[in-house]
């Protein structure tokens, strides 16, 4: 599929493949392939089978090819190639064909080669739950051998019976078909000795059934079509992982109860087939091999590896894995040649192969050996510091040798100055041998060296270490270099140089135990959180808002103080809340014509100060919209309620063809106070209109209005018309379910029907 895979390009009427695991690409070569003559196709199988190499489907295409045009001698090469790779029932039966025709004209010779083939499938295939077909074709060609004399037909029924036997114990489609097939045939030899045969069989019979009823559950979760790919970490190849997984574990719990060998031979075959489909998943291969281990099959379990080693040749967890089965059964030359095989050429050996084959020499060659090989390994241009803390740290612990040790990380020093992480992993091997002295002389070497950005853990490790076991001068002298240092940097900005109750908690903190509780943790954290943003929100909110800004935003953060530091929350300093009521720190408009007709609270706000912009839009209104928002009445809050301006909409008489000037201002349009709610539907009492400068809501109103609220539920004959409008939408509710049964008979439009978007009767 990629120019690697063929020694030529492929044709323009080829399909070439970026992706050489694309499937769709991948099957429509296989198409292509089956029009094309042998000679032609040839090239492109094998280029699929390089890539898919365990795709039975794409094997039994090709055999088939070379079968059409009698190439024997190809097909035999073909079936050698791919039959115990791929453990798949069609591909096996073509094989079966292919031996039937080779030798149906060699007689006895031919008959002989051909149950030799049916036996060895069977002895791979004759746990799938798919051979029944199998089974049954075998008992057939048995049946039609021929048998010269009465020995030769005992031993022919005897073969017939062993195979029946075989095949009504296995968990197959066609169970029950064989067994009555089985049933049949023992009753026509003998009526007398099927009963005994039958008899002893049946409950074999019966539990072979169970299992295969359960043993299908887990089969049909399984995509028998799957080509082999690497995991991509799609849900369909987690779905097939997991279905292969549960059949693995369900063979593993042996259900039929059989002896280990035939339940041992039943997981190798699920695990074979398995493979089939995923063949790139290192844990499959590994599972295999390590069961194989734990049943005593070592030399099994090696054959997996290296089968895996094969199929991902670059996984270096497999070849770990390998090495240690090797190691742990006394091949050391064995392992030895897997982890060098892991170092490759030295060019592009990897820091953890240098340090993982010197510990495997550690073990199996002694001291001298890991030494010799890092004077080499330190030579590399791929070796990093892990492999000078590797080796120390082994000097160290294993061969109790702390002068070797020392040198080793005073010889990575002088290369390594520049990272932290081994600074910090010699101060801890310092801080073992109790050095003090030395330690205090590394953070100051390392800090002279490292630039300031790259220093921040060097400095926590260096103060952590003086608050352990320095004394309160230097405790307090180490912080203060680390405020100085870090504030340079912007990691803390200048409010570090100052000192906190952080400092405090931290000086006097032992491992999980803490001098304050777990909520002055969360507060402080917050705290010094907000200390490092403050300056910044300050300047996002110098904005020619006013001298309330700086306020909205303390407030805002004061309102916030409470919760984690964690949380990251948005910059709030340009949010003004919606309040129809005029502040006096908020700048009115001059346009007082215009907020005393339209009820417009937001005017001062949105207008931002400037008069004409407003009126130009007053003056492109159409007058059928002033008279609509005229009507709208001041509500509180951001969010008017969605209910009230629905049944406003609905009761509103807007006029449909308003005649008037262009140029007309909004105040000569509207002619005085325009009509409300009241006035439009009807009601003999008007409701003036408030504007945003003079609502003051008062708690007498509201409770006069929810005095006439309750007069008029005790009513029933009052319109909606002639009443306040609720601003309680359960209350609107209320009265849409005590008004259903009235308004048809009434006429009017009540708050139900205007709610509901239906107006019934006349609104007059």
């Amino acid at each position: 599929m990629s120019s690697t895979t063929t020694d030529k390009p492929m044709d323009s009427d080829n399909v070439i493949v970026d992706d050489k695991y694309n499937i769709e690409a991948a099957e429509i070569l296989a198409n292509e392939a089956q029009h094309l003559p042998i000679t032609e196709a040839a090239p492109l199988y094998e280029q699929l089978l390089t890539l898919f190499p365990t795709a039975a489907k794409y094997w039994k295409q090709y055999v088939e090819a070379h079968m059409a045009v009698n190439n024997d001698d190809a097909t035999k090469q073909l079936f050698s190639r791919c039959l115990l790779n791929c453990l798949q029932i069609p591909l096996w039966r073509c094989y079966i064909r292919f031996i039937r025709k080779v030798n149906e004209k060699k007689g006895i010779e031919g008959q002989e080669e051909t149950r030799k083939a049916f036996d060895f499938m069977l002895s791979y295939l004759g746990a799938d739950i798919a051979s029944g077909p199998v089974w049954m074709e075998y008992i057939t060609f048995l049946k039609t051998l021929p048998a010269q004399n009465t020995q030769e037909e005992s031993q022919r029924m005897t073969a017939v019976r062993k195979v029946y036997q075989k095949a009504i114990v296995t968990p197959t489609h066609h169970i029950e078909q064989l067994w009555k097939d089985y049933e049949n045939f023992e009753n026509s030899v003998s009526r007398q000795l099927a009963k005994g045969l039958l008899s002893e069989y049946q409950p074999k019979y019966n539990s072979a059934r169970a299992v295969y009823r359960e043993r299908k559950k887990y089969v049909d979760e399984i995509d028998w079509n799957m080509l082999a790919v690497p995991p991509s970490g799609s849900y369909k190849e987690e779905l097939q992982w997991m279905a292969w997984k549960r059949l693995l574990a369900f063979e593993k719990g042996n259900p039929q109860r059989i002896d280990s060998a035939s339940s041992n031979k039943r997981i190798i075959f699920t695990y074979e087939q398995c493979l089939m489909y995923l063949y790139h998943y290192p844990d499959i291969w590994y599972d295999y091999a390590t069961w194989h281990a734990k049943t005593g099959s070592i030399d099994a379990a090696v054959k997996v590896f290296q089968r895996a080693l094969k199929a991902l040749p670059d996984s270096e967890m497999l070849r770990y894995a390998y090495a240690e089965l090797e190691e742990s059964r006394g091949a050391i030359q064995s392992a030895k040649k897997i982890y060098e095989s892991l170092l490759g050429d030295g060019v592009n050996t990897t820091a953890l192969a240098h340090i993982q084959f010197i510990r495997f020499l550690r073990r199996t060659e002694g001291v001298e050996a890991a030494r010799k090989y890092f004077l080499d390994a330190r030579k590399s241009p791929n070796c990093t510091y892990h492999v000078y803390v590797a080796y120390a740290m082994m000097a160290f612990c294993l061969d109790k040798d702390p002068k070797v040790a020392h040198n080793v990380f005073e010889a990575g020093l002088k290369r390594f100055m520049h990272e932290p992480v081994y600074i910090l992993e010699y101060a801890d091997f310092l801080t073992r041998l109790n050095d003090d002295r030395n330690i205090r002389a590394l953070f100051e070497r390392a800090l002279s060296s490292l630039p300031p950005e790259e220093s921040v853990e060097v400095w926590k490790r260096f103060t952590h270490f003086e608050q352990t076991y320095g004394d309160l001068a230097s405790m307090l002298k180490v912080e203060q270099r680390r405020k100085e240092a870090l504030s340079r940097t912007g990691e803390e900005g200048p409010s570090a140089l100052e000192g906190s109750l952080q400092d405090v908690v931290s000086r006097y903190t032992f491992m999980d135990l803490w001098p304050c509780s777990s909520n002055d943790l969360d507060h402080l954290a917050r705290q010094e959180w907000l200390a490092k943003n403050i300056n910044k929100k300050m300047e996002k909110s110098a904005l020619p808002n006013g001298p309330g800004s700086v306020d909205k935003v303390s407030t805002g953060l004061m309102s916030n103080s409470n919760v984690s530091a964690k949380v990251v929350y948005p910059d709030i300093s340009k949010m003004v809340i919606y309040d129809p009521r005029q502040k006096s720190g908020m700048e009115i408009l001059p346009s007082t014509t215009a907020s005393s007709n339209l009820s417009n609270p937001i005017v001062s706000i949105v207008g931002g100060g400037t008069t004409n912009a407003f009126d130009e839009i007053l003056k492109a209104t159409p007058p059928a919209l002033v008279a609509f928002l005229a009507s709208l009445p001041a509500v509180e809050g951001p969010a008017p309620d969605v209910d009230i301006v629905l049944s406003i909409c609905l009761q509103s008489d807007i006029p449909a063809g308003y005649t008037g000037k262009s140029g007309t201002s909004p105040a000569q349009l509207s002619g005085g106070p325009a009509p409300s709610l009241s006035d439009v539907s009807g009601s003999s009492k008007a409701h003036p209109i408030l504007s945003g400068s003079s609502f003051k809501p008062t708690r007498d109103r509201q409770s006069g209005k929810r005095k006439d609220l309750d007069r008029q539920e005790d009513d029933e004959t009052v319109t909606v018309q002639s009443q306040p409008l609720p601003r309680d939408v359960f209350r609107i509710r209320q009265i849409q379910k005590a008004r259903a049964g009235t308004t048809s008979q009434t006429g009017s439009a009540s708050y139900g029907s205007a709610l509901s978007g239906d107006l019934s009767g006349s609104t007059g």
